[in-house]
């Protein structure tokens, strides 16, 4: 499973995060492996499952 950096940087900026919406677009690839980037995606307080379910929709 992997997860879109769009719907990432969506849910960052919904929140107001945009320094960090600006972060991730820099930094990470296009599709994000949550097992790989775990600590930053707790760090950010991100639930993957939630990103996977929301970008299912």
């Amino acid at each position: 499973m992997t997860i879109s950096k769009a719907v990432v940087i969506a849910a960052l900026r919904e929140r107001s995060q945009h320094a960090r919406a600006e972060f991730v677009d820099r930094e990470l690839p296009d599709r994000i492996d949550p097992a790989r980037h775990s600590g930053l995606l707790a760090m950010l307080r991100l639930d993957p499952v939630a990103l996977a379910e929301s970008e299912s929709v």
